[in-house]
């Protein structure tokens, strides 16, 4: 399972960032990315997001994303993250979360990296460094991963 999320993540890198869209090579933002890799892996969406403003989390002040995340996936420890996970970011001290992430590989002989929508960019694998790792609040497994995430 994990191996068929990382091959569906990558699919989508080049895709343009474009908010609230989740249509691999046309448009993506960070949860168009997992709800377009859920929907390559493992079916039909099982709720459609609400309509949100680039600037939710800020105004709203509401752990909408954790909560949406809590409700499909498995909560696991954020140490215990593997490869193919969903990782939950803070963008500032105090803020819900609000970016999201699919871990592309764990820290050890390489250093961590993650497949992400990034903003006024595209879908991109990246280097999860210090400024990430420091925001980072939660990790998910998926429903179906044998193993989980621990």
């Amino acid at each position: 399972m994990r191996s068929a999320i990382l091959k569906a993540a990558r699919g989508w890198i080049g895709t343009p960032y474009r908010h609230q869209a989740s249509v691999r090579g046309q448009g993506a933002d960070c949860l168009g990315l997992v709800r377009g890799v859920w929907r390559e892996v493992i079916g039909p969406e099982p709720e459609a997001p609400p309509p949100y403003a680039p600037d939710w989390a800020e105004v709203g002040g509401e752990e909408t994303l954790w909560a949406a995340a809590r409700r499909w996936l498995r909560e696991i420890p954020a140490d215990r993250a593997r490869p193919g996970d969903v990782l939950l970011f803070r963008m500032a001290p105090g803020c819900p979360a609000k970016h999201c992430a699919i871990l592309s590989e764990a820290a050890g002989a390489n250093e961590a990296r993650m497949i992400h929508a990034y903003w006024g960019r595209a879908v991109v694998e990246s280097w999860l460094g210090e400024w990430w790792r420091r925001r980072l609040a939660a990790a998910f497994t998926w429903p179906c991963n044998d193993g989980g995430g621990g």
